[in-house]
């Protein structure tokens, strides 16, 4: 799928370095964007549960810098009718992009793109020049 870069709108991003305690920085400053937005009750929890396992798999394949960007597409006057969405990236600078599997019962890993396939309206990743970014699309109310 090929993934949109949207510049109108809300904008929140930051960049982690590869370090333990990244995914759990991740998901307080997801948590505190959404807060600000008035969105965390309604897409808090899988937007964080989402965000946590992406930054997970960019901690076990690549060691450089994490970014997390969440976007809230600017639709209105759109003619063709938008809905509202809110846009989450995370990008590493491993430019292979992730391979989906199916993890046995019994495995500790192997989950974390299924259930963002499972979970988002729409998802992706794209090739950029210092690697690749992992994408989603959450419908939002209204």
């Amino acid at each position: 799928m090929g993934g949109v870069i949207y510049t109108d709108g809300d904008c929140a991003e930051w960049t982690f370095p590869a370090e333990p305690d990244a995914v759990r920085n991740a998901r307080h400053a997801v948590r505190d964007a959404l807060g600000a937005w008035g969105l965390l009750d309604t897409v808090g929890d899988v937007t964080v549960l989402l965000v946590s396992e992406l930054v997970t798999n960019s901690l076990r394949y690549a060691s450089g810098p994490i970014g997390v960007r969440l976007v809230r597409p600017d639709t209105d006057g759109d003619p063709a009718g938008a809905r509202p969405v809110l846009v989450v990236e995370v990008s590493d600078p491993l430019p292979d992009p992730p391979l989906t599997r199916v993890a046995d019962a019994d495995d500790e890993g192997g989950r974390g793109l299924q259930l963002v396939a499972r979970s988002a309206r729409r998802w992706g990743t794209r090739r950029g020049r210092t690697g690749k970014t992992v994408w989603f699309e959450l419908a939002l109310p209204g």
